[in-house]
């Protein structure tokens, strides 16, 4: 979608400042955010682009006043309210006061580490021919939408070099929304800084975005 989490090439807000030797986290609080995150989406009751999309999809002034993990925070009480796994009642007063929601799994400390080393592959095998191949030009398509989407704003309508081809992946709009992973061939584009930002951007500068089949035309 189009919000306050899509700034690349948007100009006015400075540098990105580099914090020397930065932490994992900063306070104890964002470390719980995190685990939180991953306990609740070990649950099954939501993927990992349904919640990307519950941390983006919120109005751009809460979005940019909001630390990383505290829109981790909100974007995890969205789907927990949508999901019927909490109310809005004990999320204000931090404590259950509901009988639990039965779910069909559950992740265990003994087992996270070999969870996380195991990780979420989204590759997925496709019978049809990729319609690209490296050295094609194309063209990306303009995706104004307020679901989900990976083509970032700034490569809306411009043409770029595919580089190369990666394979079936499942599709993060179609398995935000709900509507099943709906694999696609994903494709790395090449684009230059001019294409991008216009004439005054580094003539130099080359840009790569992974873009899936449906986001492309032929240019």
């Amino acid at each position: 979608m189009i919000g306050g989490q899509d700034l690349g090439g948007v100009m006015g807000f400075g540098r990105i400042e580099a914090e020397a030797d930065e932490p994992i986290f900063h306070s104890e609080w964002e470390r719980r955010a995190f685990a939180l995150t991953l306990a609740s989406g070990a649950l099954g009751q939501w993927n990992i682009d349904a919640s990307r999309h519950a941390r983006e999809a919120r109005p751009p002034t809460d979005y940019l006043s909001s630390s990383y993990y505290e829109l981790w925070l909100k974007g995890l009480e969205t789907l927990l309210l949508a999901k019927g796994l909490m109310t809005a009642e004990e999320i204000a007063a931090g404590r259950a006061s509901t009988p639990p929601k039965v779910v069909g799994r559950a992740l265990k400390a003994a087992d996270v580490a070999a969870a996380l080393a195991r990780g979420g592959p989204a590759d997925r095998p496709l019978a049809n021919p990729a319609r690209f191949q490296a050295g094609d030009r194309v063209r990306t398509k303009v995706l104004y939408t307020t679901g989900h989407t990976r083509l970032p704003r700034y490569a809306f309508g411009k043409i770029g070099r595919i580089e190369a081809v990666r394979g079936g992946f499942v599709l993060p709009d179609s398995a935000a929304a709900g509507r099943g992973e709906a694999p696609e061939w994903l494709y790395t584009v090449e684009f230059s800084g001019r294409e991008l930002w216009g004439g005054g951007a580094d003539g130099k500068l080359q840009v790569s975005i992974d873009a899936w089949e449906s986001y492309l035309d032929p240019a």
